[in-house]
């Protein structure tokens, strides 16, 4: 599938920039909110950005590397949340509300069946991947189908008027999947990929490491291709937040990156496209072992840091606000020659 992405023209650039210098502030003093200002002006290509009907894709699926004891919760956990999610009760249904943006929970491939929860949009891709010790997770088939329809997912969106897309998942078992793709697609060790996930103690960890590291060495060589490394040891979650990162990118929508697993999605879509990357602003540094080293090999800026390992889209809509500020103050603060201040003390 190709992916028509180009990064954001810069030829606006220095009138964004002589905007924010010139608000009633000392320069630079709002930091990294005067960095994500620019960015979403650039984006959308105007001096005067919205942020219309945000929205959070939970993308859900079972893996079958969780078989192999890699996390600290058996499988059908993955089922029981989705079913949480459904119900509103979970953390990511609480902070959207507070927030005000809107929720989509995807059954991307998760054992067993919502029919009786019309909340839960149905793309299951299949009942959970394959074990990745024993057999390549999804077939290139699959694959394909996966990012293309979390790509039409994004279209969705896109066609109902929203231009900032929060992107999140669960599974039980992603963590182990994001490690073995983060250090295939940056050569990084794997040691330095592999964290404790839902809570495994130091004992959990080493095994789970034992155990990614043998299924790594199980496989032919799958070498840098983004695709043959997401098809052999990704999720068909993965997968789908993959083809909506992209397809969102493509439609210029603002995109919010959750933690580590959204970030391991994101490295596949940068591999397959680098622009990406332009329409990126990254939610927070996650308790995850991996994903400072990560968001540093995707050049990310982490909005927060509060430790979170949570998942779901959750550090999306609590950096939400922080958007919304960047593009207040950047719309409506007043400039020195506006407010009548003078401006040569501060500047």
């Amino acid at each position: 599938m190709p992916w028509n992405i180009t990064a954001p023209d810069t030829a606006m650039a220095a009138a964004i920039d002589h905007k924010i210098a010139t608000k009633t502030k000392p320069l630079g003093s709002l930091g990294q909110l005067e960095t994500l200002a620019r960015q979403v002006a650039l984006v959308q290509q105007t001096l005067t950005p919205t942020l219309r009907q945000p929205h959070v894709l939970v993308f859900a699926a079972d893996h079958g590397i969780a078989q192999a004891g890699v996390s600290q919760y058996p499988p059908e956990v993955t089922h029981q949340m989705v079913r949480n999610f459904a119900g509103g009760g979970a953390a990511i249904n609480v902070f959207c509300r507070q927030n005000g943006l809107g929720l989509t929970i995807v059954d991307a491939g998760v054992r067993g069946s919502f029919a009786d929860l019309p909340a839960v949009r149905n793309e299951k891709i299949a009942e959970g991947t394959h074990n990745f010790a024993q057999a390549p997770a999804m077939s290139a088939a699959q694959c394909a189908d996966a990012l293309h329809r979390g790509a039409r997912l994004a279209d969705e969106q896109h066609t109902a008027g929203c231009n900032v897309l929060g992107l999140g998942e669960m599974g039980i078992g992603n963590t182990s999947a994001a490690a073995v793709l983060m250090h295939l697609l940056t050569g990084r060790p794997l040691a330095e990929c592999v964290g404790r996930g839902t809570g495994l103690d130091a004992a959990g960890l080493a095994r789970k490491l034992a155990t990614l590291t043998q299924a790594v060495a199980a496989h032919p060589p799958v070498g840098p291709d983004p695709l043959a490394v997401l098809a052999t040891f990704g999720g068909f979650e993965i997968a789908q937040l993959c083809g909506a990162m992209l397809r969102a990118a493509e439609r210029r929508m603002l995109l919010l990156i959750d933690g580590f697993i959204a970030s391991a999605a994101l490295l596949v879509a940068a591999r397959l496209a680098p622009a990406v990357l332009a329409y990126c602003v990254f939610s927070h540094e996650s308790g995850e072992r991996g994903h400072r080293l990560l968001l540093a090999e995707l050049g990310g800026q982490p909005l927060l840091r509060l430790g979170l390992r949570l998942g779901e889209g959750t550090g999306c809509a609590l950096a939400y606000p922080l958007v919304q500020a960047a593009v207040g103050f950047l719309t409506e603060m007043a400039s020195f020659e506006s407010a009548g201040v003078r401006d040569d003390s501060l500047i």
